[in-house]
């Protein structure tokens, strides 16, 4: 399982939100490729990266930051946000993204996911945010009538690479992750699944490590706080590989 750690830009800037509520934006660092290098010393072996203006508007605001902090690391970058159009795959991969997150489209343009998912094979990821089970799309501001689980079964038939799964009740408030809908989300599928939303402390991590086949967690709050030693996490999944 890899701890990833999560870079989220706004207007240029590192910053995390609550819940997902652009209004409870606190901001991080005005560096994002600095942001970038620390945690890649840290031992991170991949970066989950939003551009949170481009989930809200589905452009992409933050390209120009995206494109400092793949000049700043060798790391391997997951990019989401926004992603609503085979132009803006193209762009991030182009600047030597490693995959790109599709999220809102999933659901509102699946003929778009089944082209990208086909065109660019082992590159497009599926962000699946969900709420009481059910898919949130648009920033979160949306929720719908599909459930997590049918949209992830369906999008792995079209070739998905893989599932970011977030529990939006959890995600920025430091209070330990939905173990359960992770567990359901990981044995409903056969691609890889990574967790996010709420990790809060190494006792998180632990608890994610007894998911059989669980890919990796997504942390941002908690190591932003140092409520969670990313160093130390690491070195405990890896010395439990």
């Amino acid at each position: 399982m890899l701890v990833i750690p999560a870079i989220d830009l706004k207007g240029g800037r590192c910053i995390r939100l609550l819940q997902g509520k652009k209004e409870t934006a606190t901001i991080y660092s005005d560096d994002p490729g600095a942001t970038a290098k620390r945690w890649e010393s840290c031992g991170a072996k991949l970066l989950h990266i939003v551009d949170i203006d481009g989930a809200f508007t589905g452009n992409q605001n933050n390209f120009d930051a995206i494109t400092r902090i793949r000049q700043s690391v060798k790391i391997a970058l997951q990019v989401g946000g926004g992603i609503r159009k085979i132009g803006s795959v193209i762009n991030l991969l182009s600047i030597g993204i490693d995959r790109v997150i599709i999220g809102t489209a999933a659901i509102e343009d699946p003929d778009f996911v089944t082209y990208s998912c086909s065109k660019y094979p082992g590159k497009i990821l599926i962000g699946i945010d969900a709420k009481e089970g059910m898919v949130a799309i648009k920033g979160w501001e949306e929720v719908t009538s599909m459930s997590a689980g049918k949209l992830a079964k369906r999008l792995e038939i079209v070739g998905a690479a893989g599932i970011v799964y977030t529990d939006i009740s959890r995600d920025g408030m430091l209070s330990g992750p939905n173990i359960e809908a992770t567990r359901e989300m990981v044995e409903s599928v056969r691609i890889p699944v990574i967790a996010s939303g709420g990790v809060s402390c190494i006792e998180d991590i632990k608890n994610l490590m007894k998911i059989k086949n669980l890919w990796g967690v997504i942390t941002g709050k908690a190591i932003y706080s140092n409520a969670l030693n990313l160093k130390e996490a690491i070195k405990i999944v890896m010395s439990n590989a």
